[in-house]
């Protein structure tokens, strides 16, 4: 492993003029780093100075483009420049750190949040929790352990039209909810899978790190790894989670009881390695939860509701999504097909910038020593559930989960897959 990539220097002069010295500043402000700098490890970062009161004083990234691009935006958000390092452990020893942000790949994920933890840095990681439901379990439990405040990204969970769907449900209004199906369709923008050399600035062994080392492509790199099978495991775990935390967090439900799965690909084969059409039915207790998904062709006839989730109760259908829900009544008597949309129904809108509020709740946290709306035992529950569904469709078309013991019933093919062996030199956490 390479050691320290550059140190970035602060700024000084007249971009100091007019304001107290940084020394000043640093007393009243938390203290973060930044593992992984590319989209959105900025978009987290920028979120941080909207929320206010931070300063990031380091940043790390297997790549130096992204390191330099991090550097400019960042001093030009705060003034300053962070120090860069390619070695996260090399960032976790910066004296006076705080709290670490990681927008890594999944991959990499665990053993960051893990080695964060044990230092006593407080977390804000990004959605999933883990690449396998192992790696999230031992996650749980370094956070609870070490005491620090972790919260991961699923954002959704600060929508103002979610919160106020949440609240409508559970008064009732729609009566019991009997199912749940939620879907997002839309063609997927790829690149050439051809193996190429990687950038000259970018650590391809590094970026692989504990997961299999696939020759590098433009369609297995930054941001395209969410539909390689090896990084990111495909659009159900990449998107479809955010909605399947969403339905969790607005009917309270724990873990799945079973998860049956079927797809594959039909029109991207060579082209990614992961469902192009994919379905998910996951067994729930109160009621049944639905997943599908098609990357290719048009988006949908449909394109309000393209996106989103329906939510069928004995008195009313909710679809709902970040922005918005809309109430269609239920016709008496038994129907053969959901509303369409026509007729009548009650739209409401609620916009907000859910971002920044599910990192202003983490920092306010920090501070206080308080709680956060999606901890690790809350992101192991969705992450768990969706990466089954991804078990499910290589072991037979069903898992069945024992929720208590954490173990797949009378599937071994399955169980084998709850746990990823790393490689060398990197250790798998989990030690069960």
């Amino acid at each position: 492993m390479q050691r320290r990539v550059f140190l970035g220097t602060l700024a000084a002069g007249a971009a100091a003029l007019g304001r107290r010295s940084a020394a000043e500043e640093t007393k009243e402000k938390i203290r973060l780093g930044l593992i992984g700098c590319g989209w959105y490890g900025l978009v987290d970062t920028e979120a941080a100075f909207k929320a206010g009161g931070v300063e990031v004083v380091g940043i790390c990234d297997v790549d130096n483009a992204h390191l330099l691009a991090a550097s400019e935006r960042i001093r030009d958000g705060q003034g300053l420049s962070p120090r860069a390092f390619k070695d996260y452990r090399e960032l976790l020893d910066l004296p006076g750190l705080q709290a670490v942000v990681i927008a890594t790949p999944p991959h990499w994920h665990a053993l960051p949040v893990i080695e964060a933890c044990k230092r006593g840095k407080d977390v804000y990681c990004e959605k999933p929790l883990a690449y396998d439901v192992r790696e999230g379990r031992a996650m749980v439990e370094a956070a609870r352990a070490s005491g620090r405040v972790v919260q991961i990204g699923f954002q959704r969970r600060h929508s103002e039209a979610i919160r106020q769907a949440k609240a409508y449900i559970a008064e009732g209004r729609a009566g019991k909810i009997v199912s749940v199906a939620a879907h997002i369709h839309y063609p997927a923008q790829l690149e050439d899978p051809t193996p190429v050399d990687p950038p000259a600035t970018l650590d391809w062994d590094l970026w692989c790190g504990p997961a299999p080392k696939l020759p590098y492509s433009r369609q297995v790199g930054h941001f395209n790894w969410r539909t390689e099978e090896a990084y990111g495991n495909g659009h159900l775990v990449d998107w479809g989670i955010h909605w399947i935390d969403a339905i969790r967090n607005v009917l309270g439900l724990g873990m799945p009881r079973s998860v049956q799965s079927a797809g594959g690909l039909y029109r991207l084969k060579g082209r990614i390695t992961t469902p192009d059409v994919l379905t998910a039915h996951f067994e729930f207790e109160p009621c049944p939860v639905t997943w599908t998904h098609r990357i290719f062709g048009q988006a949908e006839v449909s394109p309000e509701t393209s996106n989103g989730m329906f939510f069928y109760g004995e008195k009313e259908t909710i679809f709902l999504n970040d922005e918005r829900y809309v109430v269609y009544p239920t016709a008496p008597g038994p129907q053969l097909s959901p509303p369409t949309g026509t007729g009548e129904h009650r739209t409401v809108e609620a916009k907000n910038d859910q971002q920044t509020e599910h990192v202003k709740e983490w920092l306010e946290a920090v501070r206080t020593r308080g709680k956060v709306s999606c901890p690790p035992e809350e992101a192991y529950r969705s992450t768990a559930a969706v990466q089954l569904a991804m078990i499910a469709l290589k072991a037979g078309g069903r898992v069945d989960w024992d929720a208590d013991k954490e173990q797949v019933r009378d599937n071994p093919k399955a169980a084998a897959l709850l746990k990823r062996e790393y490689r060398a030199p990197w250790v798998h956490p989990w030690k069960g």
